[in-house]
């Protein structure tokens, strides 16, 4: 059999060779095209004849529950209907008088109605009068007495079957009035009308008897056997048809109720969604075909260009220089090629090199080394490996290597298992992995271990334990990540001043040049006071320092922060509204720590908002706190990242107006809120603005009068 399935592979295999790339990839596209467009349609079409199927068997199913609960209210109407007429006074005299020739008559004027088909007075078992349709009474009391007030009958003999009440007449129990409605055609007609569509009744004695079998006689069986429904479609006669068997109190078999939807009004709406599909998909599809040709002979143009070019450079002409053009892949592949050009003539003599420098690293290394054999048991440890591993070198030889180093498990598994740098050497020649081994109990080291190939059944390590420097890089790029950002905003600002000063020098008056140079002045100690707040950043991370607390007017914060930022407002052309209220109590912080606060959200708001925007500043009493808020007209952040925007090193979406920076500017932010005793957050705005709102703690009454 695998011998067959191979030699089907076999004659599949087509020879590429006799076409062009340009026209495989033509006809690759073609197939994949009309595979796909193709698979789609049928599953779609078959998708929506399901669908339709599905609807028109749960419209007939819910018409037939609907005329099943209008029977039986038709029974509560009867059982109403018999109640009123029991109840009359002339009724109860006629018997009580004994006057039985006159019940008939009577009866025939009260009864009369279209709920109503025959009405009968029974005085013990003696039937005393009846009227309307002549029906078996006394097989009707009967049954009547096993049901109760309400009952359902199918008398042997009856066409129809029958739903009714009774009741007492007078109080008198040997007195009983009956009424009955027949499921006459008159009956269903009410029940299609009521429904929508098209209801029959049929006697349950004039099922039994029927001899004839067809998809019909299935259908009520089916809801028989399941005591409540059964649907179909009953392909034949084009249409979908539900039964319904009604049963009495007594759990007999009464009547079979049978709702029935052609099968045209659902398909004529199938059929014509079935059309718009497939010339949608046609269309598409030649578009598709249409577009892939075209596209496939802008790929292909420039991949027969760099094929004559590599076949001069395999036949030793290194003059010829790749040209470099086409797709994004084609054109590394290109540059890659030239490089390799470039780098042939030089090959011998670099390598010749490079195995010099690795004689000279070999014989001086003072990392820790290790070999081990093909199975990965040390065979060889130098002390430098031993002493960083904790071992000594004659416990370790004969053991596996991943139970002497113990590194992390990474997702419940040991790199050993996963990315083992000596399995990798064996296949690449060399590799090199960063680990972290747990050594020793709650001290785990982080290192280096660099990978050879195997040589003579020997594989040869190098380890560099570089958990100190690990540590050391981290601190650094810290304060690096934290001097740029603090330093970018300030610089900014006096930048745009200088290049207002430069080009205004000449036309700008007097007033307005000693703004700007009062604002660099203050941008200048802005950035010393900076470098203080840098070092005092370490000091309150460590917990050595505190907040320097003082009563603080929001006003005034918000005045230092334009003075250091507000020339770059103007470089963008946004304006700066105030919402300050008067009697906005004094503030409980530092002054220039929130004042930072302040040029980060005011340099933020100008960076996302548009050009001839405006960025609004407001505030308010909220109790005994102070709610300050940044307002600008930017797009904003999504939902999701309205939470992660304060954490350390968040960098918003690619699409930035302006290139990202280090993702520290709001969690220094929150960080200053946080340590005031204050909260931040962000949201949209009902006008679509982006606002940044701060809440701090408000100062005491005799800081306010200060």
């Amino acid at each position: 059999m695998i011998d067959r399935i191979q030699e089907f592979i076999d004659r599949l295999q087509i020879d590429t060779s006799r076409a062009s790339l340009g026209i495989w990839i033509a006809a690759i596209n073609v197939a994949i095209v009309l595979l796909v467009v193709g698979g789609i349609s049928i599953s779609a079409i078959g998708s929506l004849r399901d669908l339709a199927n599905d609807q028109g068997k749960s419209r007939v199913q819910l018409a037939g529950a609907m005329a099943r609960e209008d029977l039986r209210r038709f029974g509560e109407d009867a059982l109403t209907q018999a109640k009123s007429v029991a109840e009359r006074q002339t009724l109860q005299r006629l018997l009580a008088d004994r006057q039985t020739t006159s019940v008939g008559p009577y009866l025939r004027r009260s009864c009369n109605s279209d709920t109503i088909t025959a009405c009968a007075v029974f005085e013990g078992s003696r039937l005393v009068g009846q009227a309307g349709v002549a029906l078996p009474w006394s097989t009707i009391a009967m049954t009547a007495g096993e049901q109760g007030e309400r009952f359902l009958a199918a008398p042997a003999g009856s066409r129809y079957a029958i739903i009714g009440a009774s009741t007492q007449i007078g109080g008198a129990t040997e007195r009983r009035l009956y009424v009955a409605r027949l499921f006459d055609e008159k009956l269903a007609r009410v029940l299609s009308e009521r429904v929508g569509l098209a209801i029959k009744l049929i006697s349950y004695q004039t099922f039994v008897k029927d001899r004839n079998v067809d998809e019909f006689t299935r259908l009520h069986s089916a809801g028989l056997s399941d005591g409540r429904s059964a649907v179909a479609r009953v392909r034949d006669l084009d249409l979908y048809a539900a039964s319904f068997p009604v049963f009495a109190a007594t759990g007999e078999a009464i009547a079979l109720l049978e709702a029935r939807l052609p099968s045209r009004e659902i398909d004529a709406s199938v059929s014509s969604l079935i059309k718009r599909l497939l010339v949608t998909a046609i269309v598409l599809a030649a578009l598709a075909v249409l577009a892939g040709v075209i596209m496939g002979q802008q790929v292909t143009g420039p991949v027969a260009t760099l094929t004559d070019a590599v076949e001069r450079l395999g036949h030793g002409d290194f003059s010829t220089s790749i040209p470099v053009g086409g797709t994004k892949e084609v054109g590394k592949l290109a540059r890659t090629m030239e490089d390799m050009r470039n780098n042939l003539v030089e090959l011998t003599s670099t390598l010749r090199r490079r195995e010099a420098e690795a004689q000279a690293v070999l014989s001086g290394v003072v990392e820790g080394v290790y070999a081990v054999d093909k199975s990965r048991v040390i065979r060889y440890v130098n002390p430098q490996a031993a002493r960083l591993l904790g071992v000594q070198a004659h416990d370790a030889i004969g053991r596996f290597c991943g139970d002497v180093l113990k590194p992390c498990a990474e997702d419940g598994h040991r790199p050993c298992e996963t990315r083992c740098p000596i399995l990798l050497a064996r296949v690449d020649g060399s590799a090199q992995a960063t680990e972290r081994l747990n050594l020793r109990e709650g001290a785990p080291r982080t290192a280096i271990i660099t990978s050879a190939a195997p040589v003579d059944e020997l594989q040869v390590q190098v380890i560099r334990d570089e958990t100190e420097l690990e540590g050391v890089r981290r601190a650094r790029d810290s304060v690096l990540a934290n001097i740029s950002h603090e330093f970018r905003t300030p610089l900014a600002a006096q930048l745009a001043s200088i290049e207002l000063l430069r080009e205004g020098m000449d036309t700008l008056p007097l007033a307005q040049q000693k703004e700007l140079v009062y604002s660099l002045e203050r941008g200048s100690l802005r950035l010393t006071r900076l470098i203080d707040n840098l070092l005092e950043s370490v000091r309150i991370e460590s917990g050595q320092l505190g907040i320097r607390r003082q009563s603080v007017s929001l006003q005034e914060i918000v005045e230092d922060a334009d003075a250091l930022i507000g020339a770059l407002l103007r470089q963008r052309r946004q304006k700066l509204e105030l919402h300050l209220p008067e009697d906005l109590p004094r503030i409980d912080g530092d002054g220039p720590r929130l004042t930072q606060v302040f040029v980060n959200l005011m340099a933020n708001a100008s960076k996302f908002a548009p050009e001839d925007s405006t960025v609004r500043i407001g505030g308010s009493r909220q109790g005994e706190r102070v709610l300050a808020w940044v307002e600008d007209e930017g797009p904003g952040m999504p939902d999701a990242d309205s939470a992660s925007i304060f954490e350390r090193f968040y960098r918003g979406p690619e699409e930035e107006p302006e290139p990202g920076g280090l993702g520290l500017g709001l969690w220094i932010v929150k960080s200053i809120v946080d340590r005031h005793g204050g909260t931040i957050a962000a949201r949209r705005t009902a006008e679509k603005r982006t606002r940044f709102e701060v809440e701090l703690p408000a100062a005491g009454d005799g800081d306010d009068a200060a």
